[in-house]
């Protein structure tokens, strides 16, 4: 395994981070979840990903178990803020004062540790005043629950106005945690330059497009048994919309002999590429199998030539979507109060 600095700050993660969204207490079950972070640990991964909303606070709760045991100082553990969680009413969800001093006890006492690493708002929340969040986060981490801040899909213009808050509030704003991929790269034209200047780092999620660019999927045939296109507990409407695309679907194939030539699976070459963006501290890797976890991990410290990543831009060229716009963020309004 190999580690790299979130941002500009002095932490260290590994440059494979373990995420377990969909998949603790939902696609698998718990025995197989703990035989995953055990495996991810025996890779060398150090760096874990969760979130309170993850099947609907269990994930937190599997992972807080596996990770039991663990001495607390050699692992980075992460987790975020903003949607529902178990609660109900309208403070259930969002960047308020209320929500995050409420969610972040929650998160601690369900993952069995007195603070996290990193501590994320998982949106941006357009019904709360940026200020107010800032500040309850600032609490957070001079309560000592938190030693980072990092937010997850927020635009160029939300990462430069909530990093110029942290700044006059002395509190580390340090990551973005965007989807990225080799046929999803939207954050290039804004959100990376603007990460750059600003000291941030990505921790991307899905740099398999939920296990699109492993090749699994097939034009023309049913998903795989026990695939994700076939989990109907989220995962399959994941999914779904890189699958109704027989076009890009029929392009992922052709990376195949792109990665026997490199000498990588189809999956290790989706998560090295993403790893070869200098503004990427770590690569968020899932998985239902400890099997999974050791290939992903295989991709740490792999250097695609410039000849090759061409060759993947040849191969893709048309289903590529680059629009920042696309930056996902559902508008707080539309979430129903339970």
């Amino acid at each position: 395994m190999e580690f790299r600095n979130l941002g500009n700050s002095g932490l260290r993660i590994s440059e494979i981070a373990y995420g377990n969204w969909l998949t603790h207490a939902s696609q698998v079950e718990e025995d197989q979840a703990v035989a995953c972070v055990r495996q991810a640990l025996e890779e060398g991964i150090t760096t874990f990903d969760t979130a309170d909303t993850y099947a609907d606070t269990a994930a937190e709760a599997v992972l807080g178990r596996a990770l039991a045991g663990v001495r607390r100082e050699e692992v980075e553990i992460c987790t975020k803020v903003y949607f529902p969680a178990g609660g109900r009413g309208p403070n259930a969800h969002g960047l308020s004062r209320k929500h995050i001093h409420e969610s972040v006890n929650g998160s601690l006492a369900r993952l069995g540790t007195d603070y996290v690493d990193l501590y994320q708002a998982h949106r941006y929340d357009d019904m709360t005043p940026l200020e107010e969040t800032m500040e309850a986060f600032a609490d957070v981490v001079r309560q000592g629950k938190a030693l980072y801040i990092g937010v997850s899909e927020w635009n160029a213009e939300q990462l430069r106005e909530g990093h110029r808050l942290a700044r006059e509030l002395r509190i580390p704003f340090v990551s973005s945690q965007p989807q990225y991929s080799m046929i999803w790269r939207v954050i290039e034209g804004d959100v990376v330059p603007a990460s750059r200047e600003l000291g941030i780092g990505q921790i991307v999620w899905s740099p398999l497009a939920q296990g699109v660019l492993t090749g699994k999927y097939v034009p023309g045939q049913a998903p795989p048994a026990g695939s994700r296109a076939t989990d109907d507990k989220g995962g399959a409407d994941m999914v779904g919309r890189w699958l109704a695309d027989d076009v890009l679907l029929e392009r992922v194939q052709r990376l195949r002999p792109l990665a026997e030539q490199a000498g990588l699976s189809m999956a290790q070459l989706g998560v090295a590429w993403v790893l070869q963006n200098d503004n990427v501290s770590a690569a968020i890797i899932g998985a239902s199998r400890p099997e999974q976890v050791t290939e992903n991990a295989r991709a740490a410290g792999v250097r695609l030539d410039a000849d090759l990543m061409a060759a993947i831009d040849e191969v893709l060229d048309g289903s590529i979507e680059r629009d920042p716009g696309m930056t996902r963020m559902p508008r707080r309004a539309e979430f129903p109060i339970r």
